[in-house]
């Protein structure tokens, strides 16, 4: 039985059960803005919970894809395979990474690994596994637009009016909702000194779908300029090194040198979904220090295993040559980016300043690529939000401790949570896989805990010999 079976179904309802998805004008009880990781634990929580609503998800791409330009083949996970989708929250759930490796026949051969960390190709998969159980449930290609209110004529707010467009028709749809979960991810942040990306200037996001395209199978020498000090920068050269024989690469970055990330067992512990508590009970000025102090965990840092791979080649081309100017893959540190141009022969010129040298200016010259591994912003919320700007009560990022936004007592009848963007409230997981089960649980409770209550209510009841819920037994069949 699919786990969207405990989603509320009706004849004229699009969104479970193979119907095809549409407006209707009946609200539905959420709405998930985003179908990533942080929504696809709350359909999970959902499932798990028994509760039956009417649900819908809202995905901007065609499929699941989850950092579909980063699945590099040697690439594992930082994070232990237990922080799933659902171990955390409660690991006896169907959606555990155990319980998929047990349904793809792996369990055994991924045991024989002894390793917590698996390759990130088949986390991917993991994720990818979960969300096909929910395909019922999710509207593919559908790009949000904006969130307005739907004024009672009190003034009150009567439900989110969420405004969409078809990606593959350009169609404007509505739908409608009284509480809506915005967790749309991050967008690729471009550095200060650049104008746009464009076909010479890509984000790493966007590494493997467009770079192999753009290197010549030709042999001919191909220059390519990697700007980053984080894994993600780090990894994108490596891979440069390893599978493409044409390319010279240079790594530059702002730091001195590459930093390792700090994984040790007491720093991890930051990441544990209690922390979240004690992070939010901080005044302003604590979590800004601890947000600071702790920015080794996440932040332009890279996995010391991948330093000691990266600093074994560069040794290898000083093994042959002493004059580093002439080796093909070059780390430069101290490189703050301050302008990029193109030059007459269609090559870029970037323009540096020498930060361990006063700042002096240098020119390096002749790349036909330059590809950016510098984060992502997390601010998307505010666009789809500005309807709504005048219903704030202090901000469009002031949530309470359950991810609520706060907004005024007229629209309290009605509920928007933030997914992603929580940082500088919830701390350094809020983007995090670390979370993702526990929260997703939070989440459920906050908008449905009633529903909750009422279901463990006639749980009990049936065990007693009055009733049992067809949603229990949906759940049970599936475990």
């Amino acid at each position: 039985m699919s786990p969207s079976a405990v989603f509320e179904n009706s004849s004229d309802q699009a969104s479970v059960n193979g119907n095809s998805v549409t407006a209707r004008d009946e609200p539905y009880d959420l709405v998930c803005i985003g179908f990533g990781p942080a929504s696809l634990a709350i359909a999970v929580a959902l499932h798990d919970s028994g509760i039956s609503r009417r649900v819908i998800f809202l995905e901007r791409q065609p499929n699941f894809a989850w950092h579909s330009g980063m699945l590099l083949p040697s690439a594992k996970m930082q994070i232990s395979f237990l922080k799933d989708l659902a171990t955390f929250r409660d690991p006896r759930s169907y959606f555990t990474f155990l319980n998929y490796l047990h349904c793809k026949n792996r369990l055994a051969s991924f045991t024989n690994l002894s390793t917590f960390l698996p390759r990130r190709e088949e986390f991917n998969d993991y994720l990818t596994w979960a969300a096909s159980h929910f395909d019922d449930c999710v509207r593919y290609g559908s790009e949000t637009q904006s969130i307005e209110p739907t004024l009672a004529k009190d003034g009150s707010v009567q439900c989110w009016s969420i405004a969409v467009k078809d990606t593959h028709t350009d169609e404007k749809l509505s739908f409608s909702s009284k509480n809506v979960v915005i967790a749309v991810g991050g967008f690729p942040k471009l550095p200060r000194a650049l104008d746009s990306f464009g076909p010479k200037i890509v984000h790493s996001s966007q590494y493997l779908k467009i770079v192999p395209n753009l290197i010549p199978n030709s042999g001919k020498t191909t220059r390519v300029a990697v700007v980053g000090g984080g894994q993600s920068a780090a990894e994108i050269f490596e891979d440069l090194m390893d599978r493409y024989p044409n390319v010279h690469a240079t790594l530059f970055t702002s730091s001195s040198a590459l930093k390792p990330s700090d994984d040790s067992p007491f720093v991890n512990e930051i990441f544990d979904p209690h922390r979240v508590d004690e992070f939010y009970s901080l005044n302003l000025t604590d979590r800004q220090h601890t947000v600071k102090s702790n920015r080794a965990t996440n932040y332009s840092v890279v996995r010391p295993e991948l330093i000691d791979r990266l600093y074994e080649k560069m040794y290898h081309q000083r093994l042959h040559d002493a004059d580093e100017s002439h080796w093909q893959h070059r780390i430069l540190g101290s490189r703050e980016l301050t302008s990029a141009k193109e030059a007459a022969d269609g090559r870029m010129t970037l323009e540096f300043a020498d930060t361990g040298h006063g700042g002096r200016k240098v020119e390096e010259e002749g790349f036909d690529l330059v590809i950016t591994g510098t984060g992502y912003v997390r601010n998307a919320h505010e666009g789809l939000l500005e309807p709504v700007r005048g219903l704030f009560e202090s901000g469009p990022s002031n949530v309470d401790r359950n991810y609520r936004l706060r907004l005024k007592e007229r629209a309290r009848g009605c509920g928007i949570w933030l997914q992603g963007c929580c940082e500088q409230s919830h701390g350094l997981s809020d983007s995090l896989l670390s979370i993702l089960a526990v929260r997703g649980g939070e989440i459920v409770e906050s908008i449905f805990g009633n529903q909750r209550n009422e279901l463990k209510s006639s749980i009990t009841n049936g065990a007693k010999g009055t009733h049992r819920t067809t949603h229990t037994n949906a759940v049970s069949a599936l475990m």
